[in-house]
This record gives C-alpha cells, sequence and structure tokens, in this order.
C-alpha cells in the first residue's frame, strides 16, 4: 500500500474519496469545509442543516461532486471536536478505508485539516496507522474469484496545508508503524505449518537484511551449549526444530545500555502432554503473536533511526505430545540455573520466555520488557481491551501504561507481591511452573520475575488481545499486531 501526505487545495485534488472529518457542531462558514461546501454547491451544509450528517461518531454521509475535484466524498462523523483523540483519528482513518472498499475503489484521501485537539504530527501519524492497519488483508493461502475479485486499496493521501508543520513527518512515522504491525498480522496469521520456529527465524533474518538489523539465530546445539534448558524442554515433543532468535538495532552510541523486547515465538501449542481441549484448538497458531510483535516492532526501529540500541530477542518452539515430550512432574533446569518442576506442559510459554529474559540479563539493559499470550485469566481480568502489564519497575510500568493509551494498543497494571511467589513453591525443585487456579496471570508474571535479576522489567500478557473478531475499523478478524504499535511507543518515547 503505497501512502503519502500531499499539500493541496482538497477542493480541486483529484480522487475517487475524499474523506472529512466532521466534529458534532461543525460549522461550513469558516475552515476547510468552507471551500468544500462551496466546491459541491452547498451540499455540505445541507448535509448539516437536514441532520443527516450530526458529527456523532459512526455517521456517514456520502456526497457526489461535478467536474474537477474530489468525485465523491464521504463525511465521517468523529464526535464532540475537543475530545478527539489520535485512536479516534485511528478509527475514522479506517473508516475510510472501509468505505472505498465497499465503494470497490483502488484508492482514498483523507483530510487532516481541523480536528485541532491532536498536535498535527500525532494526527497524521494516527490517520496513516489507521489507513494502513485497515487495508491489511490476509489472502496468499486463498485463490482468486475470477468472477468477483477482491478490491484492494492501494493507495492513500493524507490531505492538508505544509504551513502545519508535523504533517509529513507524522505521515511517514505512521507508515512505517502500520507496516510492522502489517507484517506481524502476517506471521501471527500463517498456519502453524507454514509458520514454523524455523520459518519464523528466516522471516527474522530477511527483514533484518532488508532493514540494516543485525541477526544471529540459535540453533537447538547452540541451545544446548549455551544451557538453554528450559526452551529445548519444550520442544522435546516436537519433529520442527526451535530457533532462538537475536534482532539489534544500534542506533545509540556503544557504551549505552540497550532496551531489551522479548516476544514468546511459540509457533503452534497443543498443550504438550496435558493437552488442550480439541475445540479452537487451532487458534493456537496465534501463540507466537509476542514474537511477532518484537520481529515488527525491530522492523519500525529500524526503518525510523530510533537513536537508541534496542535488541529483540524471540525464543521460538512448538509445544507438541509425543515419547520424547516432557511429562508433568519433570524437573528442568534453566540458562539461569533454577531448577523447574512442570507441574502443566500447558504453562510452556514461561519456559521459553525464562531462558530468554535469563539471556536479556546478560545485555546488560537498561529496561527489559516481555510480551506473551501467557495465560487464558488475563482474558477474565481484562477482557479483550487491555493486556495486562506487572514487573519489578513502576517507571517502566507507567511508561508502558502511557504508551499503550497513545499507541491504541492498552495496559492496565496487575500487582506482583510476594505472596504470590509463595504459590510457585515446591519441594521437589527451585519453583513450580504453575501456581493454581487463583489470580493466574500473576503468579505467571511470578514466575518470570525469578529470572529478570534486578534488571528493570515488565510483562504484558497480551492473550487476550493479539487476535479476534475485528471489532475496530482498521482491524480484521484473526491476526491484530498487538503490541507492536505499543513496543514502538514504548521505545520512542524512551529514546526522545
Amino acid at each position: 500500500m503505497q501512502l503519502r501526505f500531499v499539500d493541496t487545495d482538497v477542493t480541486t485534488h483529484e480522487t475517487p474519496l475524499l474523506a472529512v472529518p466532521i466534529a458534532e457542531g461543525a460549522d461550513v462558514a469558516s475552515g476547510p469545509l468552507a471551500g468544500l461546501d462551496g466546491a459541491l454547491a452547498g451540499a455540505v451544509g445541507r448535509a448539516l442543516s437536514s441532520g443527516d450528517m450530526r458529527g456523532r461518531a459512526g455517521d456517514e454521509v456520502v456526497l457526489y461532486g461535478a467536474g474537477t475535484g474530489p468525485a465523491r466524498v464521504i463525511l465521517l462523523g468523529v464526535g464532540t471536536a475537543g475530545k478527539v483523540d489520535a485512536e479516534g483519528i485511528r478509527r475514522m482513518a479506517g473508516r475510510a478505508v472501509r468505505a472505498a472498499e465497499k465503494l470497490r475503489l483502488a484508492s482514498v484521501s483523507i483530510l487532516l485539516d481541523g480536528l485541532d485537539a491532536v498536535a498535527a504530527e500525532q494526527r497524521a501519524q494516527a490517520a496513516a496507522e489507521g489507513a494502513g492497519l485497515a487495508t491489511w488483508r490476509f489472502d496468499e493461502l486463498k485463490s482468486e474469484d475470477a468472477e468477483d475479485p477482491v478490491v484492494v486499496v492501494e493507495a492513500v493521501d493524507l490531505l492538508g496545508q505544509s504551513a502545519t508543520q508535523g504533517y509529513a513527518e507524522g505521515a511517514l512515522a505512521g507508515a512505517a508503524i502500520a507496516r510492522g504491525a502489517n507484517f506481524a498480522r502476517t506471521l501471527q496469521q500463517r498456519p502453524g505449518n507454514v509458520a514454523t520456529p524455523t520459518h519464523l527465524a528466516d522471516e527474522a533474518v530477511r527483514m533484518a537484511g532488508a532493514h540494516g538489523l543485525e541477526v544471529t539465530i540459535f540453533d537447538e546445539a547452540r541451545m544446548r551449549e549455551e544451557g538453554m534448558h528450559a526452551l529445548l524442554s519444550v520442544t522435546r515433543g516436537s519433529d520442527e526444530e526451535a530457533r532462538f532468535i537475536i534482532l539489534e538495532h544500534r542506533g545509540g552510541p556503544d557504551d549505552e545500555a540497550p532496551m531489551v523486547l522479548v516476544g514468546k515465538g511459540l509457533t503452534f501449542d497443543t498443550g504438550g502432554i496435558s493437552l488442550k481441549p480439541p475445540a479452537g484448538m487451532e487458534e493456537m497458531k496465534y501463540d507466537m503473536s509476542g514474537g511477532a510483535a518484537v520481529i515488527g516492532a525491530m522492523q519500525v526501529i529500524a526503518e525510523l533511526g530510533v537513536r537508541a540500541n534496542v535488541v529483540g530477542l524471540v525464543p521460538s518452539s512448538e509445544n507438541m505430545p509425543s515419547a520424547r515430550a516432557t511429562k508433568p512432574g519433570d524437573v528442568i533446569s534453566s540458562l539461569a540455573g533454577k531448577t523447574i518442576e512442570v507441574i502443566n506442559t500447558d504453562a510452556e510459554g514461561r519456559l521459553i520466555l525464562a531462558d530468554a529474559l535469563a539471556w536479556g540479563v546478560r545485555l546488560k539493559p537498561a529496561a527489559m520488557v516481555d510480551c506473551a499470550t501467557l495465560t487464558g485469566s488475563v482474558i477474565i481480568a481484562l477482557g479483550h481491551h487491555a493486556a495486562a502489564v506487572m514487573g519489578t519497575d513502576d517507571g517502566v510500568i507507567e511508561e508502558l501504561r502511557a504508551a499503550g493509551d497513545a499507541s491504541g494498543e492498552r495496559c492496565w497494571p496487575l500487582p506482583l507481591w510476594d505472596e504470590y511467589r509463595k504459590q510457585l513453591d515446591t519441594p521437589n525443585a527451585d519453583l513450580q511452573n504453575v501456581g493454581g487456579r487463583p489470580g493466574g496471570s500473576i503468579t505467571a508474571g511470578a514466575f518470570l520475575r525469578e529470572f529478570v535479576e534486578d534488571v528493570p522489567w515488565a510483562h504484558l500478557d497480551v492473550a487476550g488481545t493479539s487476535w479476534g473478531d475485528g471489532s475496530l475499523s482498521y482491524q480484521r478478524k484473526g491476526a491484530l499486531g498487538f503490541p507492536t504499535r505499543l513496543l514502538v511507543e514504548w521505545v520512542r518515547s524512551r529514546a526522545g
């Protein structure tokens, strides 16, 4: 998808569809609507005065032009002007793309002027993100319908006056962020027989080569040499080899401590010997969503040239039942040297993350964040509207919460009190991998905390937010890319 900022007069800009945000109480007497109303022979004013367009979020009215300029204009209600935020603009831009798809148009233009409650650069970034995310679709494994081919929106123009500083910069950033999130979504959506650990590693290598990242891939022999026994315990039941992916962006001084992003890359999860119920198991291809998000975020960080050192770590394996698979009651070791009694082999994500976090500690990071589809419990706690965040550093937790608000990928804190750690006690090892049903998301976080030493660290449990029904205008059913945008926002905010 081609996305660009265009400094133009909307009344003469030729486009098959121009999307115009309309706030409640909008007035055609002044501002960007005045010229457009004149070019359309008063049609904008009539839509407002008739009550067809009240400016409420969700209102839509299509008008038709004549002669030069836009062939069609769609007025998109966005609610109260002073309350419109970046997320509202993302959704407005997504609606513009959906309208173009409905009309079978390959391009759409979106007006940025107005909506001054959001700064110009953030406004353009949000619109670019919303439009770019909305154009994503996964059809690489489907046959094309020759009689009714899908019309894909291939070009989006963001329109405004260049005198407004920040439009061009915001549009470029938003387009890069959308590309990274869409890359993560494509990796998520591929089925488990395609998106194996080897495939995930190959895609990381390809992306790193295209964007100037350093990349290192550990095979199982290297993991065994390093002592990554927790990760290896998960992959024992699978014929597919595990991989450990290391991506490095060197945008800061050589002596600057890096930010480390860790993503769970479990490419298919049957539960192992603690086998999951069959219903819905096909969705376990999404258990690598955290890893996909880290790979997508690293692409964006490289493309935007973020002036900081950032390392992405993705432990990747399958979790399968076989005669070789780890059994409930087995005691395993880990890179950190701690022993773990495996009570439930379906609590495998925390095992592969344990070794990845221990590796991250060796990098002496300024801060470390992991993201994982870790527990079903988080959905009971927060539904599908937010991820859980918990960790050892209140500052990092607050930064992530703020980054979630800014990016539209929200998270909410849960406690990590010492009482939860006691649920992991066992007489047979240093700790066990589950703490029972009470506080399941928190005890999973407490398990991970055992492997971060004194590094400022936070954990994002994204099991309820990484895929879904696509209820927002810029989403589709399936992969959502969460938390790619949150991670990028956090890294950029720390990098200044």
